[in-house]
């Protein structure tokens, strides 16, 4: 039995290793370098959880692509720090943790795990399209970020995510049944069904409204009931549907958010990725010396170590 694919998304994991370690973790020169030491970590443990055969952090090179800003404007408005007329908008984050995503990349470099990111696209979309042409492996997602429970599946191959919203102590493994049980969606298409509540509910994170008077408990009978967001529109237009008159005079008012918003919140799954190297986990780092000089200036040694030796572990299959 061989190990999955593990994709990791980037910023999700190092935003938390960020918040979860104090700043008084530094280099030998003063800079904090907590994300960096609670990022390998993670991939550490990960590893030696999940015994990936193949492995790949995925970025956003576009945080907050103009298809969703053009489609939702209030798309992550609340997040921006600095309006740009070419390219992506800054992005507000920490002073601290700016300086310290390079030195991740450094690190990964280093120890020969790859990378992946598509020009005009998030991390989620980045995710979604290797879930999605996966066809020999189980692949396990590994993201703070419930949009992700979208791609779970089981066909062509079984496609699991590791939520680790509550940190990776609590991570909670979700497929299909567990998405369906959890969120209240359509058992027979929970991935899809789960992207369909949260276009109907709204998320404040992302700057998406969701329909006025519309919370996640009435979304999710709603699509109990009428099994997708389609065919909710189409009862909303049919007097024999049995749609109360509220719900209906909501979808009503909302059309012109749904028409334009469910683009925005399902996961790209045809985005052009491209990786910084093969994906395959070494079991020995590409460039040991490199990594060796990152361990010492950084004083992350003890942190190297386990990610070094977690890549030289065994693999003997998924472990669930």
């Amino acid at each position: 039995m061989t190990g999955p694919l593990l994709l990791l998304d980037g910023a999700s994991l190092w935003f938390r290793a960020y918040y979860a370690l104090p700043e008084s973790f530094t280099s030998r020169d003063g800079r904090p370098v907590n994300a960096v030491r609670g990022f390998t970590d993670m991939v550490a443990s990960l590893i030696t959880r999940h015994q990936p055969e193949r492995l790949a952090v995925c970025l956003d090179l576009d945080w907050r692509p103009q298809f969703r800003v053009d489609a939702v404007p209030s798309y992550k408005t609340h997040r921006v720090a600095i309006e740009t007329e070419v390219g992506p908008d800054v992005e507000e984050v920490p002073d601290t943790l700016t300086p310290q995503v390079d030195m991740i990349l450094d690190v990964l470099a280093a120890a020969g795990i790859a990378t992946a990111g598509a020009e005009g696209f998030e991390a989620d979309d980045v995710l979604g399209t290797l879930a999605a042409r996966e066809r020999a492996d189980t692949v396990v997602v590994v993201s703070g970020d419930r949009d992700l429970l979208q791609v779970v599946a089981d066909d062509p191959v079984p496609v699991r995510v590791l939520y680790v919203g509550r940190g990776l102590s609590k991570a909670e493994l979700f497929g299909p049944v567990e998405v369906a049980e959890k969120y209240g969606v359509p058992a027979h298409r929970p991935g899809i069904g789960y992207a369909e509540l949260a276009l109907l509910r709204g998320d404040p994170s992302d700057g998406l409204p969701g329909v006025k008077g519309v919370g996640e408990k009435t979304a999710s009978s709603l699509l109990l009931e009428y099994g997708s967001v389609e065919a909710l529109r189409a009862a909303v237009g049919d007097p024999e549907s049995g749609l109360a008159k509220g719900i209906r005079a909501k979808l009503t008012a909302a059309s012109d958010y749904l028409d334009a918003a469910l683009p925005v919140v399902r996961v790209a799954t045809d985005a052009a990725v491209e990786m910084s190297r093969p994906d395959p986990l070494p079991v020995a780092p590409v460039d040991p010396d490199r990594l060796e000089a990152l361990a010492d200036e950084l004083a992350i040694g003890a942190s190297i170590g386990r990610l070094t030796k977690a890549m030289a572990a065994p693999r003997n299959g998924y472990g669930g």
